[in-house]
């Protein structure tokens, strides 16, 4: 009797299970089949004798990625990088979500969101141009108003200190309008009784939004951050790689421009995914790690 009802429903639902499988059929092609690649970081892989043809070296390319002083200033960059990008680019679109659902002129609102939205359809190649334009010592905006003060002209991408500055507010800027849609379709979601109710209790608003609004959306913050933090070493290849310069490495070379440099210049492609492989698993570590604190402290949690 069970399995028919669950066939029925199978039968009811077809249509969502059908709209599943182009999805599903990407994540096997992409995401699944190229696992089976990982091998390549236990090889001295030879692309004449192809992968399985190569000689099994054991974990050589591990031991020589933590005996490598590049790999410690790698790792360094990119967790930095990420932090920096965690503490103030993860709560920028959560501020401006929750300032949009202030707004009560939907004409205003409509605008406002779609000029936020628009940066996010730029690409990384045109936005460095812009940036390198804005920040250039000799032609660049920013640098005519700090000469105009009297000052002398700061060349910005050639100075270590100030990239991961440039890198994160250029990040925040780009995405804060389109990371707003996920909390303000949350926001959707919230019994609208509870801020008539919380009104005639006297209620300021921006009680209504410490006490209802916030609490309404916590999951949907708590899985996207834990979705971050599973992602804390992937840093973005563009907008760096396009961006830094020699003369920046020091805080800009991160895993994904270093694997290119190692893998695609240097043809070191045994040793390029053996640095990816590390980073992986570093991610799935504390995804499943920040999941479990999560569902201990709060009681909320991806799975």
């Amino acid at each position: 009797m069970q399995a028919t009802g669950k066939l029925q429903y199978w039968i009811r639902h077809r249509w969502l299970y059908i709209f599943l499988i182009p999805g599903l059929i990407y994540l096997l092609v992409f995401k699944y089949v190229p696992m089976f690649g990982v091998v390549i970081a236990f090889k001295e892989l030879n692309l004449i004798r192809g992968i399985w043809g190569s000689d099994w070296i054991g974990l050589a390319n591990f031991t020589t990625l933590f005996d490598s002083p590049h790999f410690y200033r790698v790792l360094r960059n990119s967790l930095l990088l990420s932090i920096y990008q965690i503490v103030w680019g993860f709560p920028a679109p959560i501020i401006v979500a929750l300032m949009l659902n202030e707004v009560r002129q939907m004409a205003f609102k409509r605008i406002s969101q779609t000029i936020l939205y628009l940066p996010h359809f730029i690409s990384w190649v045109v936005l460095a141009g812009i940036l390198i334009n804005f920040l250039s010592p000799s032609s660049g905006l920013v640098n005519h108003l700090i000469t105009s003060m009297g000052y002398g002209p700061v060349r910005f991408l050639m100075e270590p200190s100030y990239f991961r500055s440039i890198i994160v507010s250029a990040e925040i800027w780009k995405e804060v309008g389109w990371g707003t849609i996920i909390y303000l379709a949350a926001m959707t979601g919230i019994d609208p009784t509870l801020y008539e109710s919380a009104t005639i209790d006297g209620a300021s608003r921006l009680q209504r939004i410490w006490y209802i609004t916030i609490p309404g959306i916590a999951t949907t913050v708590v899985i996207l951050l834990l979705l971050k933090l599973g992602n804390i070493l992937d840093n973005g290849f563009e907008q760096v790689f396009l961006l830094y310069n020699p003369l920046t490495y020091e805080t800009a070379d991160i895993f994904e421009t270093y694997t290119y440099r190692i893998g695609l210049q240097d043809g070191r492609l045994s040793y390029a995914t053996a640095v990816g492989l590390f980073k992986s698993i570093v991610g799935f570590v504390l995804i499943v790690s920040a999941n479990y604190a999560a569902r201990k402290i709060s009681g909320k949690s991806i799975w």
